[in-house]
């Protein structure tokens, strides 16, 4: 028996209770994943706050930290937040061109976020403030470093997901993982508020 066009289209494009169930499941995994995050940063958070005065006869947090540098990376990821949340809006239209334009933008600003951050990593290794000079180096690197790498594995997702759009489309699968990796990068910006306040702002003031 033969479908029709708008039949099809249904088919194709409505979610089967296979689809659902793994969605559900990996929405779940997320959730338990995410939380587990929010525990490292936690943890990290107050080991920063236990050594922020751990100095070692080293550079203090307001010899070191460059505010106007660090509001650049700010305003760059806080911006990339934006256009991650445009590429979203534009998935729920099935606007499947500006997705793909919009998490190129994402992308753009998130790779000026880790080349700043690396800059700054370079000026002080260079100044020889290293992680191994101080109990406050030490936990400032680890901190900043590990909320790095989670930005830097963002992006590789967000390629992942680049891919996927424009092999498979705006399939229900697909927009489950781009709404949990819009998710991500909102965890991110948030984390990141979080150490702009503590490690940067409390540190010059």
């Amino acid at each position: 028996m033969s479908m029709s066009a708008s039949e099809l289209q249904h088919y194709l494009f409505a979610p089967h209770p296979e689809e659902e169930e793994a969605t559900a499941n990996a929405s779940f995994g997320f959730w338990i994943y995410l939380m587990s995050d929010c525990i490292l940063f936690a943890s990290l958070f107050a080991t920063f706050v236990t050594l922020s005065r751990s100095y070692a006869g080293g550079p203090t947090s307001q010899e070191i930290i460059h505010l106007g540098h660090t509001l650049e990376e700010t305003l760059v990821l806080l911006c990339s937040s934006v256009t991650c949340g445009f590429a979203m809006l534009a998935m729920y239209r099935r606007q499947l061109r500006r997705v793909l334009g919009w998490l190129a933008v994402t992308f753009v600003l998130g790779l000026t976020f880790i080349s700043l951050e690396l800059q700054e990593f370079l000026s002080l290794v260079a100044a020889g403030h290293g992680p191994t000079h101080s109990g406050f180096l030490s936990a400032f690197f680890t901190l900043v470093a590990t909320h790095g790498t989670h930005v830097t594995v963002g992006l590789l997702w967000m390629l992942v997901m680049m891919a996927q759009i424009a092999v498979k489309g705006l399939s229900e699968p697909v927009q489950s993982r781009l709404i949990r990796f819009s998710m991500f990068w909102h965890f991110l910006d948030i984390v990141w508020v979080g150490v702009f306040t503590v490690v940067y702002l409390n540190g010059v003031l």
